[in-house]
């Protein structure tokens, strides 16, 4: 038989060199280098109480013939007579071959001495408490994660995308292999076929993949020096690095599985794909002091784990597998981590693996069914955010993903200590603020697909004059489902829920503030769509025609928006800005303050213009002290609001040359009053608003403007920091400071209401 060979792929985008090594070593010497690590411990075995028939007076001395043939763990479930691999395989369970003789180990001295010199007495202390934390949490071997995870290169595992020695490719329905011809090819209990091209693995009745071997790959050959290498740079911080990402990070972005993670990290360093190990410990070491053990030592060489990591990465993506998507996503989360060309990488090779598809009845590991739910959700926000950020088109269609929803079997049923109470929620918040995240990805697409995409923005634009009817139009259903989701939020993710407010344990960190810095941005990138069409193009030689109380609705409702949203950057505390944020929130952050400009260059009048700058200055001045606040070191959480303060000054910068605005002396004619009766319908009817709304629970927020009690009112904004003192309303102030304090004192109320 022919020896496989690989198809053609396309290499990936280098990212970056490989530094040259003095010695290259060959196939073999990595071989023998793989087998010499260390194996697990017999605390892998499981309990075989509750074990009953015949076999379970034999299972107890012995595991059954093929269990042996297999070197796996033979387990046997109540009331059953053949055990749970026998059944798997469609064989019979029998105890009839007698044991093979031991083999005697040789140079098992040469052996000890090299482990030794890799690992210190006080690394291993740590792997054992790695070790007994996690047996500590009730969390046990499964019989799949064993076949996924354990055995050598010969061992046949089920797993799809995470085999140590084959990696899939999804086999499309307009590729050479014709689909219907595919079901003609013998396959095996294993659901698997050898072909001259590689090897089959059916999935499902529609779904196909091709195996091919990593050895054939670039870079296969530097795989375990990478990895030591990396583990060299952080040793003997490895556990502890560890204890921090899945304390920290994991709960509130769960794209891996941590119960293998740590099964394998137990056994050796070894088992992992160099990048996703190098990805964990750069984000993890950004927590570095928060650890008592790692506080007051040196960090490591993060320049050269970063160097490693984009290597590796780019050598892992020639055979790409979940965990080269796990890397790259973890990767991107880095404050300076995130660029736009790898997003398209990683989307790439999610649909290479087949991340777009429905895997919910596919023939692979339960757990991996939901992992690979929730990486391909993860991949689908980074494109989605990655679009919103960076300004390019999303690589991810709604009629190319048929990825199910997200729900409670999919993720991991056991991985906390359920009898530690904090530990428990801060994983139940985690879960929930994940899966708010996706939904409120999908409301942002959806954003993006009606207002942000060349041919809508043509649309508008040819609309010429009405073309503000046609955006208010079309914001009204996406505007109800954003007042909707934030309405729909759990207790436990609000901001004023009581365990989301500071108390005097500092240490506690929460990471619900990347979700409502997402959600502000989402109604900023919706409401700054609105204020572009109350302008015509430069190009159209029509004059506007644009009712001045639509006019006045639309910048009163994105007024709202702006306070709201500087409010909140006001309210975030130190456990909310120490902890875990998103990739995106570095340029949310900056978002507001684009806005705030954006309002401020198109303000009608000088006093308007006037009072936009002033509010800009202290949202700067919020920047600064969060900045402050922020994760500590390099590549700490002040960054995100560092981006945004410069991004602040650019634009800012840029209004310098803007002509001076005239005055406004009257904003309340007669004529205007008989055009706000004759428009309000048309406004409501758009908005799906009559009256005032609440600002920061979602709507527009809009309304015929009414003059306010100001004593009232207006102290009530100072109180809540809202209202500069200077913008207070004098007797003889005009209309326009009465329109100013009026729109304030809404948004006051809208604040007081949402949040």
């Amino acid at each position: 038989m022919s020896t496989p060979s690989t198809i053609a792929r396309t290499a990936p985008i280098a990212i970056a060199s490989r530094k040259p090594r003095a010695i290259e070593p060959s196939i073999e010497t990595s071989i023998n280098n793989l087998n010499s690590r260390p194996h697990l411990s017999a605390s892998m075995s499981s309990s075989t109480s509750g074990e009953s028939g015949v076999n379970m007076r034999t299972r107890k001395d012995r595991p059954c013939d093929a269990c042996r043939r297999r070197k796996s763990r033979c387990v046997i479930n109540e009331g059953q007579t053949s055990c749970v691999l026998c059944q798997f395989h469609t064989q019979d369970c029998t105890f009839v071959q007698s044991p093979q003789p031991r083999k005697r180990k040789l140079n098992t001295e040469g052996k000890e001495e090299s482990v030794a010199k890799r690992r210190s007495p006080d690394r291993d202390d740590r792997r054992g408490r790695l070790a007994e934390s996690l047996s500590s949490t009730g969390a046990t071997n499964s019989l799949i994660e064993d076949m996924a995870n354990i055995g050598g290169p010969i061992q046949l595992k089920r797993t799809l995308g995470l085999q140590n020695d084959r990696y899939s490719q999804y086999i499309g329905p307009t590729t050479d292999f014709e689909p219907s011809l595919l079901d003609l090819s013998s396959f095996d209990p294993q659901d698997e076929s050898l072909l001259s091209r590689g090897t089959l693995r059916k999935v499902s009745d529609l779904d196909t993949f091709l195996m091919l071997p990593d050895y054939h790959t670039h870079g296969h050959e530097h795989v375990i020096d990478d990895a030591d290498a990396i583990e060299n740079i952080v040793s003997p911080h490895g556990p502890a690095l560890l204890e921090l990402y899945f304390r920290i990070i994991h709960p509130n972005f769960p794209i891996l599985q941590k119960t293998v993670f740590f099964e394998k990290y137990n056994r050796s360093h070894r088992e992992f794909s160099p990048p996703i190990l190098a990805a964990v410990y750069i984000l993890a070491i950004n927590w570095w002091d928060h650890s008592d053990e790692l506080a007051n030592l040196p960090k490591p060489d993060i320049k050269e784990l970063e160097r490693l990591a984009r290597v590796t990465l780019a050598d892992a993506m020639y055979r790409p597998k979940l965990s080269t998507v796990q890397a790259g996503l973890l990767l991107s989360q880095r404050p300076e981590g995130d660029q736009w060309a790898p997003t398209a990488q990683l989307v790439a090779i999610g649909q290479e693996l087949g991340l777009h598809l429905d895997c919910s009845s596919w023939k692979i590991p339960p757990w991996e069914r939901g992992l690979r739910k929730r990486l391909a959700w993860a991949l689908y926000m980074q494109d989605k955010w990655g679009s919103l950020v960076h300004g390019r088109p999303s690589h991810i269609f709604a009629s190319n993903w048929a990825v199910q929803p997200l729900s409670l079997n999919d993720f991991p049923d056991v991985e906390f200590d359920e009898n530690n109470s904090d530990e428990s929620a801060d994983y139940e918040r985690g879960r929930l603020l994940f899966t708010q995240m996706i939904i409120l990805s999908q409301i942002l697409a959806e954003v993006l697909d009606t207002f942000y995409t060349l041919q809508a923005m043509a649309t508008v634009n040819s609309a010429g004059p009405q073309g503000t009817h046609l955006v208010l139009q079309l914001a009204k259903p996406v505007q109800l489902k954003l007042k909707d989701w934030f309405a729909g939020l759990p207790a436990c993710l609000r901001m004023d829920s009581s365990s989301n407010i500071q108390t005097s344990n500092t240490s506690k960190l929460s990471s619900i503030g990347f979700l409502h810095l997402a959600y502000f941005a989402t109604e900023i990138t919706l409401h700054r769509r609105i204020i572009r069409s109350l302008s015509l193009p430069a190009s159209t030689d029509a004059k506007p025609t644009l009712d001045p109380y639509i006019l006045h609705i639309c910048r009163s409702a994105a007024k709202t928006r702006l306070i709201s949203a500087m409010d909140f950057v006001n309210r975030l505390t130190t456990s909310h800005l120490r902890s875990f944020w998103y990739f995106a929130s570095k340029t949310n952050f900056a978002l507001i303050g684009t806005f705030g400009s954006l309002l401020w260059a198109t303000a009608p009048g000088r006093e308007e213009a006037e009072w936009y700058r002033r509010r800009l200055g202290e949202y700067r001045w919020t920047l600064a002290v969060s900045c402050k606040g922020g994760a500590s070191g390099e590549g700490g959480n002040g960054r995100l609001t560092e981006f945004a303060m410069g991004m602040l000054d650019t634009s800012t910068g840029l209004l310098k040359a803007l002509p001076e605005k005239p005055a406004l002396s009257r904003v309340g004619s007669e004529s205007e009053n008989l055009s706000r009766s004759r428009n309000r319908s048309i406004v409501e009817g758009y908005s799906g608003f009559g009256s005032f709304g609440t600002g920061a629970s979602g709507g527009f927020g809009i309304g015929p403007p009414r003059e306010v009690n100001y004593t009232g009112e207006e102290e009530n904004g100072m109180r809540s920091g809202l209202v500069s003192p200077s913008t207070s309303v004098s007797s003889s102030g005009g209309s326009q400071e009465v329109y100013l304090a009026s729109a304030s004192a809404f948004a006051v109320r809208g604040v007081d209401e949402g949040y």
